[in-house]
């Protein structure tokens, strides 16, 4: 790194109170928005994540949701030598949640986090691609803590001397016990009253914001609606996504595209890696002389219907057209050589936008692959340190927090400019991050962690892909494989093999053209798997609707729908899916597993077998099935699978009935804009006569189309 020059900053802490106890306050609560609270403790930093947000809140969507009478939690708050302390309480048998893509952990009650940006974390320190100073708990209300600083949270684990434990945990019936918490949990203290304490450096005050539920998920809703509504992607960005070998040039980039149309495999989105840019470390944003033709290149695979998304970070090589203008709106350290923006800057954003939109989108570029954002202690150390200065007053811990997002809304302006929505990927997000259409990756390669992801993101207005590279095994690829097409954003990232995963797992093979003897045997089991994502697309598309709308996490932990159920407190490797769908992804070599299905009646979506809810059964699980389950009462539109989106048959459905009685589901007509105009188009089976109905909102060319009806069970 290159060191330009550095400001230092005079202490502003002053005499601070010893002890959070002896000067503990907290402001009358003002309730900002229906059910959401703000306390103003002390004097608050100028930069936080509330202050710097792009998106407001969406109000009407607050409105509807139940309403809340009283705030359900009061923090108390005071300085201390070491900055600004606070305080929530917990109850006996009160789990806590969330802190954004904590891989490492599901239940964070019992633990100490330090929230800090980082990449590629390996313990449970409280490192993250995204850490969210955002928690919520079984009681139904959720606390965000509005600063950019590198927070330590005490989740009930700190107990102030003289502090007996209490002797009436063990006896509360909604504390941990043998039957809904596994061992591992039940020395935590979860059944004693507790607290929550957090320590903030630097500052001498923060916002806490506190949103009522009055149940989990609403509190978690609200959240999302309080941070701008959850992301609409455009359905394109629902299909499949291929990222291409890094070191293509443009002959080999538009070969893939044949191939996999030639080979029928699903995809709508090419992703190119590194090697397309003339400089990628730092990043010139320049065509590199292997893409002679880029415009042709991407009018040519638009032809063939797909999307074009570019990889790239924001650190900006002095080769690149915006590294001169960038001089006054760049911090005072380098990364690869490069600036390193200073997002918070209109000016940083409007030069970053200006360019990509003349340069990238203007070609016909979609969207962009967001890397290396967040952070490096534990990966080499690459990244600007946290004493660096920026122009706008940020210092480089702040910096780093709010880093992630500044930077998607430089890219997300070129898109709102034209009118039209984006998808892609990011490595680091943060509070607030639920309207940003941008799915979290890591560098992390474990299975389990991954599937486990899916499920924690619900909590804090985070999306993440599981996305599959490489593998041992044949069998271990088609097991990522079905993880990826239920997640948010269904991947396949062949940035370092030439061929299609499915021709050779084997990186090395790969490479040098030693393909699998019975690679096309495997490829049509992946074929297979990737068609159920296209069937899945017109549910997977309402279900962000809803998010986009109402705040209702499209991929959710059971907890945040079933918190009054302690057998789902701690179950973070199955997740909800919609309000329909239960999907338990299986790891390793099993060919069964074991699953809990919650209150109600549920359907086996491969056999439609109906099982009781509240019970844990053992799924049969062979290579060709990913444990799928389906609500009673729930009707599923599914459409043909195609090889895009845009194929008129991924439009015509077969709606398939799961249980007796009466029925409805909503699908939505896109025109892929922003604002999106969305058309709702609800089909209907009445169960008295057993037959299904179809009826839309406006008056517009249709197309969707209810090609059968199918009752299950």
């Amino acid at each position: 790194m290159r060191r330009r020059s550095f400001l230092s900053l005079a202490a502003t802490t002053g005499v601070l109170a010893p002890e959070l106890s002896k000067a503990a306050a907290s402001t009358a609560p003002h309730e900002v928005y229906p059910g959401v609270w703000k306390f103003t403790l002390g004097a608050p930093e100028r930069i936080t994540p509330v202050s710097s947000r792009h998106y407001p809140p969406a109000v009407e969507g607050l409105r509807k949701l139940p309403a809340v009478q009283a705030v359900p939690v009061t923090p108390a708050g005071a300085g201390s030598q070491r900055g600004y302390l606070v305080r929530l309480p917990l109850a006996p048998g009160e789990i806590v949640y969330g802190l954004g893509l904590q891989l490492q952990s599901f239940i964070q009650r019992g633990l100490k986090k330090k929230l800090r940006v980082n990449a590629d974390p390996r313990i449970d320190s409280g490192d993250s691609h995204a850490p969210a100073p955002f928690y919520v708990t079984t009681k139904g209300y959720g606390v965000l803590i509005d600063t950019a600083r590198y927070m330590t949270i005490y989740c009930g684990s700190a107990r102030r001397t003289g502090e007996a434990p209490s002797t009436a945990g063990s006896a509360n019936p909604a504390g941990p016990t043998a039957e809904n918490l596994p061992a591992a949990y039940r020395d935590r203290g979860m059944g004693e009253p507790g607290e929550v304490l957090i320590e903030i450096p630097v500052a001498t005050g923060v916002d806490v914001y506190v949103f009522g539920g009055p149940a989990m998920r609403a509190a978690v809703q609200r959240y999302n609606l309080f941070s701008g509504g959850g992301a609409l992607p455009p359905r394109w960005g629902l299909g499949m996504w291929y990222r291409c070998d890094g070191r293509f040039d443009q002959r080999e980039v538009l070969k893939m595209g044949a191939d996999l149309r030639a080979q029928r495999m699903p995809c709508d989105v090419l992703g190119l890696e590194p090697g397309w840019q003339s400089h990628a470390y730092s990043c010139t944003f320049v065509w590199s002389k292997k893409f002679p033709d880029p415009g042709a290149m991407v009018s040519q695979l638009g032809a063939s219907q797909y999307k074009v998304n570019l990889w790239e970070h924001a650190y900006t090589n002095p080769a690149s057209p915006l590294y001169a203008p960038l001089k006054d709106h760049s911090g005072d350290y380098a990364v690869w050589g490069g600036r390193v923006p200073d997002f918070l800057q209109p000016e940083a954003r409007r030069l970053f936008a200006d360019f990509h939109d003349k340069t990238h989108i203007a070609l016909g570029v979609v969207g962009y692959k967001l890397d290396e954002c967040d952070n490096s202690d534990f990966t080499g150390s690459w990244s600007f340190p946290e004493l660096s200065q920026f122009p706008s007053g940020a210092d480089g811990e702040q910096m780093h927090s709010l880093f992630g997002q500044r930077y998607a809304d430089a890219i997300q302006l070129p898109f709102d400019r034209r009118k039209v929505r984006t998808y892609g990927l990011i490595r680091s997000a943060g509070a607030l991050a639920a309207p940003y259409p941008y799915a979290l990756y890591s560098d992390l390669y474990d299975h389990a962690e991954f599937v486990k992801g899916v499920a924690k993101i619900g909590f804090c207005g985070l999306l993440w892909t599981p996305e599959v590279r490489d593998a041992k095994t044949s069998h271990e690829l088609i097991r990522r494989l079905q993880s990826v097409v239920l997640s948010p954003l269904a991947l396949i990232n062949a940035w370092y093999i030439k061929n299609p995963p499915w021709m050779q797992v084997d990186a090395g093979k790969n490479n040098v053209g030693e393909m699998d003897p019975e690679w096309q045997k495997i490829e049509a089991q992946c074929r297979a798997v990737m068609e159920l994502r296209m069937k899945l697309v017109p549910y997977l598309h309402a279900a962000f609707v809803r998010y986009h709308r109402e705040g209702v996490p499209p991929f959710r932990a059971l907890v945040l729908d079933y918190p009054e159920d302690s057998r789902t407190w701690s179950i973070d490797d199955q997740y909800l899916m919609g309000e329909s769908l239960l999907a338990a992804p299986v790891v390793g070599d099993a060919l069964e597993r074991e699953v809990y299905l919650p209150a109600g009646a549920w359907y086996d979506f491969w056999t439609g077998r109906r099982y009781d809810g509240q019970q844990k059964i053992t799924a049969a699980a062979p290579l060709d099935r990913i444990p799928l389950f389906v609500k009673a009462g729930a009707l599923l539109p599914l459409a043909q699978p195609t090889l895009h989106t845009a194929d008129p048959a991924s439009y015509k459905l077969t709606a398939q009935l799961y249980g007796a009685g009466a029925a409805t589901a909503r699908v939505f007509e896109d025109d892929g804009r922003s604002p999106a105009a969305l058309s709702a188009v609800t089909l209907s089976w009445d169960g008295a006569g057993a037959a299904g109905s179809v009826r839309r909102a406006a008056v517009h060319t249709p197309q969707y189309e209810v090609v059968a009806w199918k009752a299950i069970g």
